[in-house]
Formats: C-alpha cells, sequence, structure tokens
C-alpha cells in the first residue's frame, strides 16, 4: 500500500507542477495565420499513467495540455504512421516516395502519390482548412477543439525532440518532421470528406479540358451498376456493428453498450486507446483514431457510444452544361460561369516538379470518375461537378467532445443537434439509467426525393433510386440545394430529418440503413439519400438482428453476455447454405464425398478450431462471384420478411458445382486439409510468432469481421486488412465507476519492438478482454502502472 500511496503522490504532485508551471498563451494564438508559421510554442505539459497493455491515462489541466499529452502518447506509440499521415495531408509523398507508388488509402482513395499530393496541395493552395478554423462555432470548430489541436502539435513535436526513433518504418527518415496545429487540423480534414472528396482525388486531379478527339457518353445502366457497388456497405474496406441494450432487457436496469468498428489494421485509419481527464471538466476512455485529439468512440461514468459507418451518401453530382465554345465555362439560367483554375505543383523524387490545373465551380471540384469503374468524362458539352458538404465541416471532434461530456443519450442527442459533425457514420448509445439510443445523424447533402425527381438529369435518374447518388442539373439555379432552418450550414439537412429511435429494447446497426434498426420498430420515411427501406439486408445484419433480439427477448443482460455475443463466431451463411451444400455434393463427383461430409460436420462458427469453414468461406466466395445474386436462393426477398429472407440455397445453380470443386482443388494444391482447424490457416505473423485468428469475412455474415489476406503458398490467410478493431463492451452497477471490457486487435503500437506491438492481438486469438480501468483506485491498483509526466522543455 505504501508503494502505491506513493506513486499517487507521485501523479499528483506532477499534476500540480504542471499546473504551475504551464504558461498558455491567448485563445487568439490558434488562428489560422499562426499555425502555419511555426510548430506550437508554450510550456505545455501533462501526467501520462500507463497500465496493463500500454493503455495510457492522461490527465492535465485544460484542453490544450490534454492535446499535449495525447500527442505525445500516440508519437510514442505510433510516429512512423503518424509522420506518413501528415506526409500525405502536406501533398509531399512524391517528393520522399516518388510519384507512381502507392499511399496507404488512409486518408483517401488515391492509387497514386502524384494525384494525392496533387488534391492535398490544392487544399493547402486554397487555403481550405485555415478559413474552416477561422469560421466561429458552431459552424467551425470550438475554442477547445482548437486549443487540443495546438497542444497535441506541441506534444508530438516534443516527443520527436526528446526521443530517439527506433521503429525501422521511419528511423533517420528526413520526412519525419515537426507539426503545426494546421497540419493536425488538415488531418481531421481528410478524414471528414473521406466519403465525399476523398473517394474521387483521382478524378478531381485528372480532370483537363476535352481535346479535340470525340469523347464517349456515360452509359446510364453502367453507371448505375457501378455506382451501386461503390456505395455498398459490402464492399467498403470499413464497416462495425454496434448494439445498445435499455434497461427493459437487462439484469439491472441499466444500459449496455456493444461496439465492434471493423477498421483497418495496418496504416492511419488505425484505433488507438486512452483515457483523457482534465479533473472536473472531462473524464472519458476509449478509442481514438490516429492524429485526432478526441476519443472517437467510448464511454464515461455514465454513458457509452459506438459507431457504424452509414449508408448515408455523402456526395452528389451536378452535370454541367458548358459553353459550346469554351468547356471551361458553364450555363447557370443561360448565364455564363467560367470554371476557377487552382494550379498546384508538387515535388518529385528524383524529378522535376509537376504542374496540373484542377478545375472547381460553384458546385464543387470537376471530376472525371468516382473509382475504377464510374467514369464521369468531360466532353465539350457536359462535365461533372462533385459537391461535399464535408468540405465545409471540421466540427467531428467537436461531436466527440460533447459526447465525452454526456451524462446520458438525451445529452448525446443534443451533442448530435448542435455540433452536426459527423460525416459519415451513425450513432449508438446507451446509459446508466438504461436508456438506448441510435441516430443516423451524418451531414449529407440535402437531396430530397422531391429534388431528385424535380432536377435529376437522365444518369440521376437511373443512379439515385439504385444507389442514393444524386446527379442533379447544374444548369438550372432551381436545382440548388437548399437549407433547413436547423442546419448549422447551408446545403445540408437539419438534425428534424435524422432517422432516429430511442429506448427500443434493442438499437443494432451492421452498416446497412436505418430500416431494420430494430426489426419489431422499423424506421421509415427517411430521404433515399439516407438509405434504401424494404431492400435485402446483408448476411452481417440479418445475423446480428437474429442474435441481438434473441439476447432482448432472454432478458437480464450482463456485460458478459455482451463478450458473449462478440466471440459467438456464428456464421448466418453457413446455418442458411451448409447442409443443402453438403446434401447437394453427394450428389457430384466420387472426388468430393471428403468435402461433403467436411460440410456436414461443420458446427457453422469460425472459430479457430472449427473444422471446415476454411472449405466453406473459399467455396462461398467462389459461389458469390461464379452465380448471380438473383439465382443464389430458390427463396426470394421479401420485405415481410427481411431477416429470414432470401433462403434456400440454389444448388442447381450451374456455377455451384464448379464452385465447390474449385475450392477443394484449391485447398489440396495448398497442401490443406479439407477439415483443418481454421486457426491453423488463418492467422498472423507478429516477430515471427503465428497467432490463429478467429472470425470471417463480410460475405458469411460474421458479427466478428475479419478481412484476410489469402495466400496459399504461405499456408492460407495470412494476414488481416481489416476487421473488429477497438471493441469495447459497457454497463453500468450503480458504482461510481462504468462495467467495461475493452480489446484493441491490433495492440497499441505499430513498432515491432515495442512490448505492445501485439499483445492484445494474443488476447484477441485467445477471446480474452482487457478490464478497464477507469477510476481512479483501479489505474493506481495496476501491477503494470508507470507515469511519465510529459513536458515541453
Amino acid at each position: 500500500m505504501h508503494f502505491r500511496t506513493r506513486l499517487r503522490h507521485l501523479a499528483l504532485a506532477s499534476i500540480a507542477l504542471a499546473t504551475v508551471t504551464a504558461s498558455l498563451p491567448s485563445a487568439a494564438a490558434v488562428g489560422a495565420d499562426s499555425h502555419e508559421r511555426r510548430p506550437s510554442s508554450g510550456k505545455l505539459s501533462a501526467v501520462i499513467r500507463y497500465t496493463e497493455y500500454g493503455v495510457p491515462h492522461i490527465v492535465a489541466k485544460d484542453y490544450a495540455n490534454l492535446g499535449f499529452g495525447t500527442g505525445w502518447a500516440q508519437a510514442a506509440d505510433q510516429v512512423c504512421t503518424l509522420a506518413d499521415g501528415f506526409l500525405t495531408v502536406r501533398g509531399e509523398r512524391s517528393r520522399h516516395f516518388g510519384p507512381d507508388a502507392a499511399p496507404d488509402s488512409s486518408l483517401s482513395s488515391a492509387t497514386k502519390n502524384l494525384s494525392s499530393d496533387l488534391y492535398f496541395a490544392g487544399v493547402r493552395e486554397a487555403g481550405t482548412v485555415e478559413k474552416l478554423l477561422a469560421t466561429p462555432a458552431p459552424a467551425g470548430p470550438s475554442r477547445q477543439i482548437k486549443e487540443s489541436m495546438r497542444g497535441w502539435a506541441a506534444g508530438y513535436n516534443a516527443w520527436l525532440k526528446q526521443n530517439h526513433i527506433n521503429d525501422p518504418a521511419c528511423r533517420n527518415a528526413a520526412w519525419v518532421r515537426p507539426v503545426t496545429p494546421l497540419d493536425v487540423a488538415r488531418r481531421g480534414f481528410a478524414v471528414s470528406v473521406l466519403g465525399g472528396q476523398g473517394r474521387g482525388i483521382n478524378g478531381i486531379t485528372a480532370a483537363a479540358p476535352p481535346g479535340a478527339a470525340p469523347v464517349a457518353e456515360v452509359d446510364p445502366r453502367r453507371a448505375a451498376d457501378a455506382a451501386r457497388a461503390l456505395f455498398d456497405a459490402g464492399n467498403a474496406d470499413m464497416g462495425s456493428n454496434a448494439v445498445a441494450f435499455s434497461g427493459k432487457t437487462t439484469a439491472n436496469g441499466r444500459g449496455l453498450l456493444l461496439g465492434n468498428p471493423h477498421y483497418p489494421w495496418q496504416g492511419g485509419r488505425r484505433f488507438w486507446q486512452s483515457q483523457q481527464t482534465i479533473p472536473g471538466e472531462l473524464n472519458v476512455s476509449g478509442g481514438s483514431l490516429l492524429g485526432t485529439t478526441v476519443v472517437n468512440i467510448g464511454f464515461t461514468d455514465k454513458v457509452a457510444w459506438s459507431h457504424t459507418v452509414a449508408t448515408g451518401v455523402t456526395l452528389n453530382l451536378h452535370q454541367l452544361t458548358l459553353d459550346p465554345a469554351d468547356p471551361t465555362t458553364y450555363l447557370v439560367d443561360g448565364e455564363r460561369e467560367r470554371m476557377t483554375k487552382r494550379t498546384v505543383s508538387v515535388p518529385v523524387k528524383d524529378g522535376t516538379p509537376v504542374t496540373r490545373t484542377q478545375w472547381w465551380t460553384r458546385y464543387g471540384p470537376v471530376v472525371t470518375a468516382l473509382g475504377d469503374s464510374l467514369p464521369l468524362p468531360w466532353s465539350a458539352t457536359t462535365a461533372y461537378a462533385l459537391n461535399d458538404p464535408n468540405a465545409a465541416n471540421l466540427r467531428g471532434s467537436d461531436t466527440a467532445l460533447g459526447f465525452a461530456k454526456a451524462r446520458s443519450t438525451r445529452d448525446i442527442q443534443d451533442t448530435l443537434r448542435r455540433v452536426q459533425g459527423l460525416p459519415w457514420v451513425n450513432t449508438v448509445a446507451a446509459d446508466s439509467t438504461g436508456h438506448s439510443f441510435f441516430s443516423q445523424s451524418q451531414v449529407l447533402p440535402r437531396i430530397t426525393d422531391d429534388l431528385a425527381q424535380r432536377c435529376s438529369t437522365p444518369l440521376g435518374q437511373v443512379t439515385y433510386p439504385t444507389s442514393g447518388v444524386a446527379v442533379l442539373d447544374g444548369s438550372r439555379a432551381a436545382c440548388a440545394l437548399g437549407s433547413d432552418k436547423d442546419a448549422v450550414q447551408p446545403g445540408i439537412f437539419g438534425p428534424s430529418k435524422m432517422p432516429t429511435l430511442k429506448d427500443a429494447p434493442y438499437v443494432e446497426n451492421s452498416n446497412d440503413s436505418a430500416w431494420l434498426t430494430n426489426a419489431d420498430r422499423p424506421l421509415t420515411g427517411y430521404e433515399r439519400v439516407f438509405g434504401s427501406i424494404d431492400t435485402p439486408r446483408s448476411p452481417r445484419t440479418r445475423g446480428a438482428i437474429e442474435d441481438v433480439s434473441a439476447m432482448a427477448d432472454k432478458g437480464r443482460l450482463k456485460v458478459s453476455d455482451l463478450q458473449r455475443q462478440q466471440f459467438a463466431n456464428r456464421a448466418p451463411v453457413g446455418d442458411l447454405a451448409a447442409a443443402d451444400a453438403a446434401k447437394a455434393c453427394t450428389t457430384l463427383s466420387a472426388d468430393l464425398k471428403e468435402a461433403c461430409d467436411v460440410l456436414r460436420r461443420w458446427d457453422r462458427t469460425v472459430n479457430t478450431d472449427s473444422r471446415g469453414a476454411l472449405l466453406f468461406d473459399r467455396f462461398w466466395r467462389k459461389l458469390l462471384v461464379a452465380v448471380p445474386r438473383a439465382e443464389l436462393w430458390k427463396v426470394p426477398f421479401s420485405a415481410a420478411d427481411p431477416v429470414r429472407t432470401p433462403n434456400t440455397l440454389n444448388t442447381a445453380a450451374p456455377g455451384f458445382a464448379t464452385s465447390l470443386t474449385g475450392a477443394v482443388a484449391e485447398l489440396r494444391a495448398a497442401g490443406i486439409a479439407l477439415d483443418a482447424p481454421l486457426g491453423k490457416h488463418q492467422f498472423v505473423v507478429r516477430n515471427g510468432k503465428r497467432i490463429p485468428i478467429h472470425g470471417g469475412t463480410e460475405s458469411l455474415g460474421i458479427w466478428n469481421k475479419v478481412e484476410p489476406v489469402w495466400n496459399p503458398a504461405g499456408g492460407g490467410y495470412t494476414e488481416v486488412t481489416t476487421g473488429s478493431s477497438y471493441i469495447q463492451a459497457v454497463g453500468w452497477d450503480g458504482g461510481r465507476c462504468p462495467q467495461a471490457r475493452t480489446l484493441l486487435t491490433y495492440a497499441q503500437s505499430s513498432n515491432a519492438d515495442s512490448p505492445h506491438f501485439s499483445d492484445q492481438t494474443q488476447l484477441y486469438s485467445g477471446e480474452r478482454w482487457v478490464t478497464s480501468r477507469f477510476c481512479e483506485k483501479d489505474i493506481l491498483a495496476s501491477p503494470k502502472l508507470r507515469v511519465v509526466w510529459a513536458r515541453e522543455r
């Protein structure tokens, strides 16, 4: 006890010393001009108490000092990943890595460094982020967030100055440099536009006026198919599950929340775990996206929340009618309006700088493609401009800060109404008094179904119903996006239009639309741009609703029930199709008898010891390619029974036999037994050690989703690209401390020399959790307690 008391005194003394010695500049110091001229200054400090698995508990006296501690601690764990991201938002990747190399896609869809640099250099030249920082709240970021960005930059810089980088990914690299608060803000901007301008970077930077050669027209039907695939949540590299249970279903009448975001396991979109405390002001624990100053998904002593990637389409297109004499001039109500040229130069490694011009309109940048499959050619008569309302939204961190101060789900909803800062996610929350909450509160272009009907071009008439991508007639001012009175910025929906469900026994989302948030209380009446209604749900949504509705019906739920759900590893598609496949394959060649037996005996789970899971997975992937979705099932989808339909595998489809035969041949060629345990051939390697990985792919409907990399020469699935990331199961028992279990699947650090490079990955493999140390007594009781006083010198 004497040792713990001494540590407590050390921590409190450090806080007191930080309070006395820290000298903060005025709020005016976070103005746009000072951001760019120099790295932040001022003597800032914070106390960082580390507990098991390298989780930091950061204590500071105000937001600037809290940002300082956060920047310091993130740098200690992720300096190379962070530095790489700052290189991106500065538009300097080509200078160091060459123009043709590929970024890691964490901050945009750019496929090459050059297009990434051209876009972000354009953002820089236009002063886009500086203007947003100068916008008064609530439309712009709050003083607290600007102070935290100033502090974060100072903390990152102080760590660089005071420590030696031992991570080989960037040791002695010239591109690891101090940052400014503006760099931090630019990173936040990049995250905000991921679903809008970020999707079209290749098309924005490649856009050029047409030459003499004729340009092909857009094929509306092909474009509609491409748009549907591009915005299909099942094809996204991010996703999530989240469920909140109300007190009607729990053992003690208090709420419960399970958050399971599916995010990349490598690169700059990883989560990082911490607790942030300003005594008397703020106390929150959870996961932060790297480079952010706030907790994005987390919990307090009274409320917990998580996010899922939403189906709302965060962009729209305006089809421009061009002046026949000048393709850089477009017509609005018959009046000529010239495009704005944005010319930028990008330094290139071992070469001369590349200079390109981007073309901007009143609606946004001209874009010649979305993704690889949706061309939008610029012809002598037509061009397309991309509208992204999140390019005027730097309020995401203020939303997270509001959540961190919330005492109830009502406060969560009030924050969403007041700040309106979430670009591309839903919110699911529960609180200690037993309330549950869901809202698809996004910053979306104000595309009403009426506007789309009146103003869609022939292309938009096909793309909007199928995908939610509106293509409006840019030649008519009457087709401009209007404004809602309760919206903080023009051209977006106000909070009264957001699909919201409160106090249902459960609220759940697995990246489908808001429609079946609770299957007994469907949400309807929202505009198509938010998502679809009365359409097939993904296998993951169907399985999730089956699971959580059964839990709610059972009642008397506890945190341990959330933990069991996370790692139940049930394969809903296996339940639907494995028996049919096993029965049908007995009628095929005798060579498939073993495969039939394996599929019959498979327990329909994707645990590391599941035998048959790998065979079914490889078969199912091939079947989805070989058989059109409309022919996959004998019983079609019915909106009257959306959770149980479609069903009954169509084993007569021509692709069935070839898919199963191909899967068997594939495994045998790789030397993999058809009934091999999944974990023997689905694993990651960390520091030379294989770590078995359970879970499974989106197409199988697995709650505990992982998207592994197939490498038959290496023994099967040998890495994970995306999947379960920062997981939290949270409840309350009436005491002062929340009951929280957490897990960061890929661990805190990407540095292989760190003790926290794979420690939580091994926990994940063993389906074990970390008991959160939220209250002071629990932090001080940690056997791994280590106290660091981080400060500027």
